[in-house]
């Protein structure tokens, strides 16, 4: 009980908010023990959910694929740091949002989301994958999409 104490207060202090959140930082053995329906479920997002919290600005995605992939093509939203950097490059997420992860397939993000989640992020991987993301953010979607959010965010036209 005192450890747990400690590590959460610890966790406070170090990570403002987290325990508000109901966020700690934990290791897998733990986490895999802890596992429920509840956290099945808060590990996903679809394209509807994040294009919304995108727009609110309660979000912040993260493309997992290497800088070639990346380069190759992109969402304008998306930061990109690569699976492999993602341990060196935590402080670039906001620990005030909730981090998507994405990936076309989903394989690399589910990896990145449940590092996250063991450092104290609250996460979420993109169940729909990056592709899902295109095809949603088409035609009509796109264009309500990048003037609601590209007023927020001034790196979109």
């Amino acid at each position: 009980m005192k450890k747990t104490v400690l590590i959460s207060l610890l966790g406070s202090l170090l990570y403002p908010g987290l325990l508000s959140a109901g966020i700690t930082k934990m290791d897998f053995d733990t986490y895999l023990s802890e596992f429920s329906y509840e956290e099945r479920k808060e590990m996903k997002i679809d394209s509807v959910e994040l294009t919304v919290m995108l727009e609110e600005g309660t979000a912040q995605l993260i493309d997992i694929r290497f800088k070639e992939e990346f380069e190759a093509w992109h969402m304008k939203s998306a930061i990109n740091i690569p699976l492999n950097e993602l341990p060196k490059r935590l402080n670039e997420l906001d620990r005030n949002k909730l981090i998507v992860t994405a990936c076309p397939h989903k394989d690399r993000a589910i990896m990145a989301r449940t590092f996250l989640r063991l450092k104290g992020f609250n996460s979420a991987y993109l169940v729909d994958g990056l592709i899902g993301l295109a095809e949603y953010w088409r035609g009509d979607s796109a264009k309500e999409f990048i003037e609601h959010y590209g007023k927020k965010n001034k790196k979109l036209p």
